[in-house]
């Protein structure tokens, strides 16, 4: 693919259904770094594999590549996989790539591995196991990021799994990290993380790209400081759930309630549920992989309890916290509840009384604010 070709391609891709803004793009200089140094890698018969594609950048840049016939592809996010799908059906490449969640399945004798660099450590970490246990032994796994998100961390946790690993040279302001000959793993992998919390008296289960890991976030610790004012409710949901502290507390302290856990993270779905069972409530707990509860009926919830993220991506941005107000307004019953716990300088009030209606602040200390908003 020619360097006009693939910068067609990625003019022509859209961040669907996630948020979009002038500022916001459906690839970076990365996804292209990481395409350009594939072609050295690739032969007639790679068996290619993604990890991390944001939007489609790099499932749909590595198919056009030479002898690329297909692509087996993990995503954490479920709008990335919506708009992977969607880009893929514009570009006429529906039916080229398959999605896999992190397993054997998805690693099984790959060649080349290209990957997006996660935020996290423990995300890297998680992916980077999975590639030395499932992966060939000659598989090459090609690692990019933006230098400024880039830590020698990451070299370190690649050291771990691979007996070679080599930093290329910047360019456009991204790195690739080249990652050569996986080593054995311990049988066990180390993810999820399962940890007593003896301050709430649950355990929590934790793979490694949800928030905050099995730790409790300063801001669920806070809205929980107000379950006891939390009202007793029929169907409830903790939106954005994580590892599904909210939803279990919540379902402890009101043993009628069913409880709905939703997440656009796969791997906080999974720890939900794995939080959920670990605890004795898979019974009363539903977990969901979801998009701003766009699988949920309007008006068919009594509470929402959320704790919205204000990144996307690597961007800071309040979009993401507007769309579940928006997705809250919709998915609650007349006189239903969101419960809401945020960064106090985010000033989310005037939005939730726009999106939501009337909104009361229930606590604030030096960090956070609580509120409680009244479905009109």
């Amino acid at each position: 693919m020619t360097a006009w070709e693939l910068e067609a391609l990625f003019g022509r891709l859209s961040r669907l259904p996630d948020v979009e803004a002038d500022n916001l793009q459906a690839y970076d200089a990365t996804d292209r770094l990481l395409l350009e140094t594939a072609e050295a890698y690739l032969g007639p018969d790679s068996q290619v594999v993604v990890i991390g594609d944001r939007y489609g950048a790099l499932t749909l840049g590595a198919l056009s590549g030479p002898g690329v016939g297909h692509v087996r592809v993990n995503q954490d996010l479920f709008t990335g996989r919506a708009a992977l799908q969607r880009n893929a059906a514009a570009a006429g490449l529906d039916g080229r790539y398959t999605p896999h969640e992190l397993r054997r399945e998805l690693l099984q004798d790959a060649d080349l591995v290209l990957l997006q660099l996660p935020k996290s450590l423990a995300e890297l970490e998680e992916i980077a196991d999975a590639v030395a246990r499932f992966a060939g032994p000659a598989a090459v796994l090609l690692a990019g990021g933006r230098v400024k998100h880039m830590s020698v961390g990451m070299n370190a946790v690649l050291e771990k799994y691979f007996s070679a690993v080599q930093p290329q040279l910047a360019r456009q302001k991204s790195r690739i990290l080249v990652a050569k000959g996986p080593m054995p793993v311990p049988d066990e992998p180390p993810f999820p993380v399962v940890e007593a919390n003896p301050e709430l008296g649950i355990t929590v289960c934790a793979h490694g790209a949800v928030f905050s890991g099995a730790r409790l976030d300063i801001g669920t610790r806070y809205l929980l400081g107000f379950l006891d004012r939390i009202p007793a409710a029929r169907q409830v949901v903790d939106l954005g759930c994580g590892t599904g502290i909210l939803a279990t507390m919540y379902a402890r302290h009101q043993p009628g309630a069913r409880v709905i856990a939703t997440d656009q993270s796969a791997a906080a779905v999974a720890s939900a549920t794995a939080t959920a069972a670990a605890n004795g409530l898979a019974e009363r707990i539903s977990v969901i992989h979801d998009d701003a509860m766009s699988s949920l009926e309007a008006g068919s919830v009594d509470l929402i309890l959320l704790n919205p993220p204000f990144h996307l991506g690597a961007s800071v941005h309040a979009g993401a916290g507007l769309k579940l107000f928006e997705a809250a307004a919709r998915v609650l019953a007349p006189g239903g509840e969101l419960w809401t716990v945020y960064n106090s300088h985010l000033q989310y009030r005037p939005a939730l009384e726009r999106y939501v209606g009337p909104t009361v602040e229930e606590g604030r200390n030096p960090k956070f604010t609580v509120t409680r908003s009244r479905k009109a």
